[in-house]
């Protein structure tokens, strides 16, 4: 593999990780479960890209934009449905996203179902600018998670009913995660579309916002560190398995399945990497062996 090829895909894992960041805080750490996130990333990548190619905004202002876009649409539908619950929300969100990607098959102003072809690529979508975009979406997240906001977060995510009695806003803290869940996929949507150069409705079906979930869920609720790694590694398995042809989809299915019954807490369970706890083991390990020696 040529560091060409193996960049692009870094780049994809970069972009899916910004939606999978953005729904590790709906889904594992608030507890509601979306299917229509591919549709707040088309949001955010039809403008972010109208942005740059008709109104000749800079990348980053034209991300944000577009992130914004998807967030202002996320508070008009939580408005809507955030009220509902269980399986009922998930239904909404899936609704939205086939109902947002029908409209832009039909918005001839976003080029209808050919959608959007000339978006500038060169010094948009970069392996420096990807990686960059996350630390900073991770630290913004973390921050949220150890924040007061982010503990009430977790208490309705556990148990609602007894989050509400203790005082907790329930739909604000709700109508909160879905809008900075819709702020991230929004940014993942415009890095996506500097990146391919072109973008089509076709793009954003529900498979998206499924295999987004899957990611979530493979990767560990409530686990951020879940997430990096189980996008990291989702991303790569398709193009590692490609050799394998027709089978190759088979495969990829099969060895989620397997890693989901073996682990059905996720790769991580809810637990974080912590380079404390890593370097402390590394201390001891040669304190140990220095014992051993004398």
């Amino acid at each position: 593999m040529s560091w060409g090829y193996i960049s692009g895909i870094l780049i994809l894992s970069g972009i899916n990780l910004m939606t999978v960041l953005g729904l590790s805080l709906l889904t594992g750490f608030t507890g509601m479960f979306s299917f229509g996130h591919a549709g707040f990333m088309a949001i955010g990548a039809y403008t972010a890209a109208t942005m740059t190619m008709k109104f000749a905004v800079p990348f980053i202002p034209a991300l944000l934009i577009g992130g914004i876009a998807a967030m202002i649409v996320s508070l008009f539908l939580g408005k809507l449905t955030l009220n509902l619950k269980g399986d009922y929300f998930c239904i909404a969100t899936l609704g939205f996203g086939e109902a947002t990607r029908l409209i832009l098959d039909n918005l001839q102003y976003f080029g209808g179902a050919r959608g959007l072809s000339g978006i500038p690529t060169e010094g948009t979508t970069t392996l420096l600018n990807v990686v960059l975009i996350n630390i900073v979406a991770v630290f913004v997240l973390v921050s949220i998670i150890r924040s007061r906001h982010g503990r009430n977060m977790v208490a309705i995510r556990e148990e609602e009913m007894a989050a509400q009695i203790i005082g907790i806003d329930v739909f604000k803290y709700k109508l909160t995660a879905l809008a900075i869940s819709a702020l991230y996929a929004g940014i993942a949507g415009g890095m996506l579309a500097h990146y391919l150069g072109y973008i089509q409705p076709t793009m954003f079906k529900m498979v998206k916002s499924t295999e987004m979930t899957i990611i979530v869920i493979f990767g560990g609720l409530g686990s951020i560190s879940g997430s990096v790694v189980g996008t990291v590694l989702l991303t790569f398995l398709p193009e590692i398995l490609r050799s394998f042809s027709d089978w190759r989809l088979v495969i990829y299915g099969a060895a989620v399945i397997l890693i989901m019954i073996t682990r059905p807490q996720g790769l991580m369970g809810g637990k974080e990497i912590s380079f404390k706890k890593i370097s402390l083991a590394i201390k001891n390990r040669k304190i140990k062996k220095e014992e051993v020696k004398s």
